[in-house]
Formats: structure tokens, sequence, C-alpha cells
């Protein structure tokens, strides 16, 4: 094997985020470029696959211009979140914008679905409908843009896309292949009858293979594009929860993950899939291993959104310095009690998945009096997000497999303060892996890929390092298993008037 690097590319909610290793697992380099999302209505969420691939080849030419030689980057391995269906034409144009994830506007495709065929969909993908699925996202396109559905020729997924852009291989993964809902988990195959469902001919669909496989090399068109050297293999890769789970060295029976990014996810590694309505289901990189998890829709998210709505003035003001806004939101949100004096937020922004499934759900603020002020809400949304996280692990716990071991991962892992907020919540000590995005795991698994390991369980148990731990506060942990006690009371008392709500805002 020739190559003193592996490269890790991944096509994240908002950026391509690129991780250089070294041949024992150390990161040498990072960078990220961001590319837009569009939202051409309340509840849609799009962006463009060329995007992806401009920003792959901008963050690659960056680090080229950081004397990092391509030639020695002895393989490349990529990945991205789930459902997110890029359509071609039979010349490979793309036909419109990638829905995304977040978009809800497939809620009545979903709902049909589930009313009409939920059980054989469920025996069939081990998952229950959601707007999340391709296959809704699918079904929306055809009856409301006719005229792009019969250009269809060929389907792949974000980050099949920019390998094709990379190789011009047509495949994607079988992690990938469980996130479209057009696949039989049992058989690993298309399923044809979920096809026929949307009327979509296996055939429009890539090869699918398993996430260490090499399945191309860099063409010298890509060469020129990215600064890769022509002839780099290639590896499958997979979702980007799996190499997060992947490089957080979660690998074996039990041991778990907490993701605190874009959405909220707790997943359990098992030798099984674990069918229930409101836990998702995938196969892991390391084979004969699942994890299944819980999710919470708005969760790095919801931060976001605060930082966006009452902290524009210090986005802007550290955007000019450098500066890091997150860590003065921290500061804000520290000072106040836990608890947030009465303050409560239910972090819906999205609807929500684990464990209610229901698309109709709104953010709301509750217990707001004249003594609130900014950092309250700060401190509230944290505290909001971890309790949904343990509204989410009760599925878990209701199939027998409470979290143990957890590592704590995710963009919103980098904040002390939410990492102790999650710990006292859940009553649990937390783990922090030193490095567990997904685009250090899918430099990982390149590894694995051509070789260098012998397996992927391996790799993790050599390369994963620990950054430290986080342990409750119990007499926090009395206090918000009280105030959790209210949040859980509110979403039952206010179910039914999102929806009606949705209805009415729907009917404008």
């Amino acid at each position: 094997m020739s190559g003193q690097y592996l490269l890790g590319i991944d096509i994240g909610s908002g950026a391509c985020k690129i991780t250089l290793i070294d041949l024992q697992g150390r990161p040498v380099y990072t960078a990220a470029h961001e590319y837009p999302t569009y939202y051409p209505q309340a509840g849609w969420a799009e962006q463009n696959p060329p995007d992806w691939y401009e920003a792959v080849c901008a963050a690659v030419l960056q680090m080229k211009e950081k004397g990092f030689v391509s030639s020695k980057i002895a393989a490349v391995c990529l990945s991205a979140p789930t459902h997110t269906a890029v359509l071609m034409d039979e010349h490979f144009r793309v036909l419109r914008p990638a829905i995304l994830w977040t978009d809800q506007r497939s809620a009545p495709q979903a709902e049909r679905l589930e009313r009409e065929f939920g059980q054989e969909i469920f025996e069939v993908t081990c998952n229950r409908v959601d707007p999340v699925w391709t296959l809704p996202q699918l079904l929306w396109i055809k009856e409301n843009e006719p005229q792009v559905w019969h250009k269809v020729a060929y389907i792949l997924f974000a980050k099949d896309y920019v390998r094709w852009r990379l190789t011009g291989t047509y495949v994607t993964d079988s992690i990938e292949a469980v996130g479209s809902m057009l696949f039989d988990a049992r058989t690993k195959r298309w399923s044809e009858r979920l096809c026929t469902l949307v009327g979509l001919s296996t055939e429009r669909l890539p090869k699918v293979v398993e996430p260490t496989e090499v399945v191309g090399w860099v063409t010298a068109e890509a060469a020129r594009a990215t600064g890769l050297q022509e002839g780099t293999p290639v590896i499958a890769g997979a979702t980007d929860t799996a190499l997060e789970v992947f490089g957080a060295g979660a690998v074996e029976s039990g041991q778990s993950t907490i993701k605190l990014a874009t959405a909220g996810r707790i997943c359990v590694i098992t030798d099984r899939a674990c069918p229930h309505p409101y836990l998702f289901n995938y196969p892991h990189v390391v084979p004969g291993r699942w994890y299944p998890g819980t999710g919470t829709k708005s969760c790095a998210s919801s931060y976001r959104w605060l930082r966006d709505a009452l902290y524009g003035h210090e986005k802007a003001a550290a955007l000019e310095s450098g500066a890091n806004v997150y860590e003065l939101i921290d500061q804000e949100a520290a000072r106040v009690p836990v608890g947030s004096e009465g303050l409560l937020f239910q972090p819906y922004l999205l609807g929500e998945l684990s464990p209610y499934g229901d698309p109709y759900l709104k953010g709301a603020f509750f217990g707001l009096t004249m003594r609130h002020t900014r950092a309250h809400f700060a401190r509230a949304v944290l505290e909001g997000v971890g309790f949904s996280l343990l509204d989410s692990m009760s599925v878990l716990e209701e199939m027998g497999m409470a979290p143990q071991d957890l590592r704590i991962i995710g963009g919103g892992a980098r904040s002390p303060l939410w990492r102790q907020i999650i710990s006292d919540i859940l009553g649990q000590s937390l783990t922090q892996p030193l490095t567990a995005d997904s685009s250090f795991g899918g430099a990982l698994l390149a590894g694995v890929g051509i070789g260098l390991f012998e397996d992927a369980a391996a790799a993790a148990k050599q390369c994963v390092k620990t950054a430290g731990r986080t342990e409750p506060d119990m007499e926090n942990h009395a206090r918000y298993r009280a105030l959790f006690e209210i949040y859980k009371e509110a979403h039952d008392n206010m179910a039914a008037t999102y929806r009606k709500l949705s209805d009415v805002v729907g009917s404008f």
C-alpha cells in the first residue's frame, strides 16, 4: 500500500467537512466549506447537489494549499445524512434540488402510506413511515411534480452523488439503502413491492455494496477539479450517524452514543435489528451489528435558532473577530440556575420523532415570567433538548436496551455546559471521544477498506481515544426529573392543539 494519509469527506447539513488522518488514526488536518440551504416554503428544506461537489473541491484544494500532497493519500471515504435523494435524467443531469431529511412537505404522503401499508412497510424495512424517509418524499414529487418524475432515470443519495462525480461509479451502501425505505432489510435487496408503491423500477436504483468496499478510483476529470491524485481508491462509505458511532468507538453490543448535532440521536449497538414504531434501525459498519436508535429532530438546530433569533448582534461581532458566539451564549446560560427558574422549552421546531412520531408538534416556551431574560431562554433551550432526549430514551428502555457506556458526540458535545446538563438530566456518566465526527469515522473506514486494519472493530479499538468524562450531579438530576414530568404533561396537553394550529395555518 502506498500513501501516508486517509481522507474522510462528510457532506454535512450545512457544510462539507474533510478530515485527514495518518495511518495510526491521528487527525492531521481538518477543513470545512459551507453551502446554502433553501427554504422555498414553510416546512421545506432543499440543497443543490452540485453545491456539495463544489464544496468538496474547495475543501480539498485548500488542504493542498496547506502543504499536504494528494499523492500521499492512500484512500478516500465519504459520508452524508440519510434520506437525501438526488434525481437525475438519462444523461445524469440533476433534475431538481435534493429534499433534505428535515423537510416536512411529505407528511400527508407519509400518513397515507402508514395508514394503507404501514405494517407491510414496517415488516420489510424494520422502520415506521415518517416524512424523513425517501419513499414518502419520492411520492410527493411524483404527485406534485410529474414533469420532473417522468424524467427520472437514476436515483442516488448525497454522498453517492459526490462519489459518482469523483469516480463515475453508480452505487450506494447497504446502510444508506435501508434509509431509503425502498430496501428489504431482511434480504438485503431493493424491494420490488415497496418500489411499486411509488411507481418506481428498481433498475433506476444503484447497486448496493458494503460500506468498506472499494467502489472506484478518482478519475482524471475529478483529479483536475479537486486536486486529488488520479487513481486514488474511493471507499463506498456510509451515513453520517453510522460513521459517527463508529468514530466514537461504539462497536460492541451494549455500547451507546448520544449525538448532539442538527438532530439528536441515542443509539445502542446490538447484534440484530430491533423493530419498534419509534426506533430507527440501521445496520452498522461492523458486520453483524446494528445501531437502533431514537431521535429528536431539533437538537443543535434549536441552539442555532436561538443564536439567530436572540444573538444576531453577537453572531455578527463574532464573525468579525473570529470568536465563537456559542461560547458567549454558554457563559450567559451558565449563570442561570438549574431549571431556568421555571422556563421550559419544547424543541419541536420540526415536529418530533421519538417517542411520538408527530410531524405536527411545534416548539414552545412555557412558564415565562417578567423575571426571565435572554440568558434564561438560552439555558431553557439546552435543557429542553435534554428533556427531549430523555423522553426518547424511554423507547430504548421499553425494548430492554437502556443505554450503557454512553459516548457523547456531535458539534454540541464541544460545549462543557451542555455536556453537564445532558449528564445531569439523564443521570449518567458521559465519555467524550477525542475525535468522533463522521469525517474522522470515514477516514478510519477508508483504512479498513484498503486493508490497513483487520476490520472495523479493530480499527476503532486501535485508534479511538478518549478526551474526558462528565459525571452527573445527582441533586440536579432530582430537580430535572421533577421538571421532566411537567415537560411531558405539557406535550400531552398540547399535541392536539398543535395539530389544529397546523390545519388552520395550512388553510390560509
